[in-house]
């Protein structure tokens, strides 16, 4: 029997020839990535172990990128704990240098690696082919000590795109679309594996998006075939494949669901669930608050470049706090070149520095009560950018930042 992505890199990792669903592998680890919102957990439960040791410190990175700048003491005191250790240990360490996900596609990731994340959306590695999934300070800090880990070999729901997207349409939709088609458990501890032609008409960036959403459907990882345009990303990076697999031919697959590009819309996810989904139609003229250009989904130069050309010459709404926060410095310094920055600020906008910021909700650009946010961030649970009696509503860049120009919900084609 055939196996598919996931299968054949979790046997990689494992150093066996042939996995299948169920099967639990003991696996050497390629990476090993954790971020400010719990490294300093792990650090505690690292300090009581009776022999504490890092198996290979050189497959480590950690990103201080949840709470950036520091947004109370308490929060300096973790960022400090983080930063001593990692200096301590000769662990890579980033501060200042944007979200996580994005740093690490940036500098670290490539196709056929097994990767290990502290964060949900570790699955967003899946756009270069690699096995990226979220884990928690426990298993962390035992991949951490022994180089190595468990995985229960996850079914695979394969996705085969056609055609193209159309003109005002982005890959977003298409996550925040297949969301809604399969609900917030469609996915539980499974792969969602995309390929087909219309792969093809999809860039690095929308790749990155879709894959970063699909831990909302449940997914244990999620994967994308190596093709010419992830090798291109990767050899600008200066990386090279460790495996570029493909599934083979009889690879079994829990079901496989083929999806037209040129059928998607702009899409809004409504509170307070992210498989919520609807017609953004459906939506306008919903009042806002606040518009969040930004996070690890959203915030790269393609989205800054998006929303840039939508509000070009024109005013954010006079009620609304329009935050732009690109994804990493390196995002920033290239919106700063194109002049993407100069744009926005003209236009009223708020440019933060790189970090999470109110995708997290706990730092910047917290909302109040009955205060209504439209986001390009990861999540719309109830009270995740601030009081629990506020509203957020998930919409892809062209989207928001319409909506902060008109004060209320709105798609590009309304400005």
């Amino acid at each position: 029997m055939g196996m598919t992505i996931a299968e054949k890199i979790i046997a990689a990792a494992a150093g066996v020839e042939s996995v299948k669903p169920g099967d639990i592998h003991t696996v050497e680890l390629d990476r090993l990535m954790s971020n400010d919102g719990t490294t300093h957990l792990t650090i505690d439960m690292y300090n009581n172990l009776k022999k504490p040791h890092i198996a290979d410190v050189n497959k480590l990175v950690w990103i201080v990128d949840h709470n950036v700048p520091c947004d109370s003491v308490k929060t300096a005191a973790s960022h400090k704990k983080m930063r001593d250790f990692a200096k301590a240990n000769g662990i890579k360490f980033y501060e200042g240098a944007g979200v996580c996900h994005q740093v690490m596609m940036e500098n670290h990731v490539t196709s056929g690696e097994l990767i290990f994340g502290a964060d949900s959306h570790t699955c967003a590695y899946g756009a270069v082919g690699a096995f990226g999934t979220g884990v928690g300070c426990t298993d962390y800090l035992y991949a951490m000590v022994t180089g190595h880990s468990w995985l229960l070999v996850p079914e695979t729901l394969r996705f085969n795109l056609t055609g193209k997207l159309n003109k005002g349409v982005t890959a977003r939709d298409l996550i925040l679309t297949i969301i809604g088609q399969i609900g917030a458990n469609g996915a539980n501890y499974m792969a969602m594996e995309f390929g087909g032609e219309g792969l093809k008409t999809l860039n690095m960036s929308d790749r990155i998006s879709i894959c970063n959403l699909c831990v909302e459907a449940g997914a244990k990882t999620a994967l994308m075939e190596v093709d010419d345009i992830t090798i291109g990303y990767l050899k600008e990076h200066g990386r090279k494949p460790k495996h570029s697999f493909k599934s083979d031919d009889d690879a079994k697959f829990a079901k496989v669901y083929d999806i037209d590009l040129a059928t998607i819309k702009p899409i809004v996810a409504k509170p307070h669930f992210v498989d919520s989904v609807v017609d953004a139609k459906e939506c306008v003229g919903i009042h806002i608050d606040e518009a969040f250009l930004g996070s690890c989904n959203n915030g790269r130069i393609e989205d800054l470049r998006a929303g840039a050309a939508i509000i070009k010459g024109k005013k954010v709404h006079p009620l609304v706090r329009f935050l732009v926060v690109p994804a990493s410095a390196a995002v920033y310094k290239q919106a700063l070149d194109e002049g993407i920055i100069d744009t926005f600020m003209e236009a009223g906008a708020i440019v933060m520095n790189p970090n999470c910021s109110v995708c997290w909700g706990s730092c910047q650009g917290v909302i109040g009560e009955n205060e209504v946010l439209i986001s390009t961030g990861t999540r719309n649970f109830k009270g995740r950018a601030g009081h629990k009696d506020s509203f957020v509503y998930l919409a892809s860049s062209e989207t928001v930042t319409a909506s902060a120009i008109k004060g209320e919900i709105a798609t590009a084609d309304m400005v």
